[in-house]
């Protein structure tokens, strides 16, 4: 049976509310995958995913970037929500620090066995995660955006990278996509991306439909993706 709970943590000066499912009939601890959010804030949508994630036999765990409480009713309060972190990338990535910290404390959770997934703004902030160096397996970006985030770069990149894209993005155009694998290549990354045709953005979010600005449900491709994440992290996981 999935299980699904919120969890509540904390920082110096903010508190914050992530959702986390697992399956509670698989016996001993299981790989963990964050779930990042887009960039209206966490959602039903992202808590949908943490019990797909739990139904492949993982614990999932939607995580909190804004703040509890802090979710966008309309597009514009997105972007201004959005905009504090795009301009602030290294509290951007505090704030992925403490939802891995987070999921790696609960005892469902294999704390050898943790990676990332995240959807446009989500996508950014788990290539960030990996760009850190942290140490996880992998991480998933699904129509993500790719501009670096201006910090050092000391630190080997540990996560091998899924990235799933649409090719008809307008936020990450093609030579986007290109300046990204060159990054990756010349950081030594594992990486490996793949690109959707007569997709754009948004393309695994069923109420996406805001074609005339490249932003539409692809079912196809977002069938294709998930199942592109699935076969990644049972190769992570082994």
């Amino acid at each position: 049976m999935i299980r699904t709970e919120t969890i509540t943590y904390h920082d110096a000066d903010q508190t914050f509310e992530g959702k986390i499912s697992w399956d509670d009939s698989l016996n001993g601890k299981k790989p963990g995958i964050l779930i990042a959010h887009a960039f209206g804030g966490q959602s039903d949508f992202e808590t949908g995913k943490s019990v797909e994630l739990a139904e492949l036999g993982y614990v999932g765990m939607a995580i909190d970037i804004y703040g509890k409480g802090r979710r966008a009713s309309n597009p514009e309060e997105a972007a201004k929500l959005m905009a504090e972190f795009n301009n602030d990338r290294a509290l951007l990535l505090k704030r992925m620090e403490l939802s891995l910290k987070t999921l790696r404390n609960h005892p469902e959770v294999d704390v050898t066995k943790t990676g990332a997934i995240g959807f446009c703004f989500g996508g950014k902030c788990v290539l960030d995660l990996a760009r850190s160096g942290a140490d996880v397996k992998g991480v998933v970006s699904f129509h993500g955006m790719f501009d670096k985030p201006g910090l050092p770069e000391e630190n080997p990149i540990k996560a091998s990278i899924l990235v799933l894209h649409g090719w008809e993005d307008p936020m990450a155009k093609p030579e986007m996509f290109v300046e990204f694998a060159n990054e990756m290549t010349e950081r030594k990354a594992d990486w490996q991306m793949h690109a959707f045709g007569h997709t754009g953005h948004a393309f695994t979010n069923p109420k996406a439909n805001a074609p005339e600005r490249g932003l539409f449900y692809q079912p196809t491709s977002s069938k294709r993706a998930w199942k592109a994440m699935a076969d990644f992290f049972e190769e992570m996981f082994v």
